[in-house]
């Protein structure tokens, strides 16, 4: 049911939220993003949490890139 997933706003916002509480929480985000990666890279490829980590990890990069850009905006901006 993994591509019901990809297409549910709920979940998507779910995992976005997660990095977007770790980022408020003053967490340093890549290298939850980068744990991520080697966390999968190192999963045995019949695993069925796989493909969910793999979607998780591919909200999680479009989040930080996000993240990034409106903390450039932000920084450019007088207060």
């Amino acid at each position: 049911m993994l591509w019901l997933k990809r297409w549910n706003f709920i979940e998507r916002a779910r995992l976005e939220r997660e990095l977007w509480d770790a980022f408020e929480a003053k967490d340093d985000i890549e290298a939850m993003v980068n744990a991520l990666k080697a966390r999968i890279e190192a999963m045995d490829s019949t695993d069925p949490e796989l493909g969910d980590q793999n979607f998780r990890l591919e909200v999680w990069i479009t989040t930080m890139e996000r993240i990034r850009k409106i903390e450039a905006m932000m920084a450019g901006k007088e207060r």
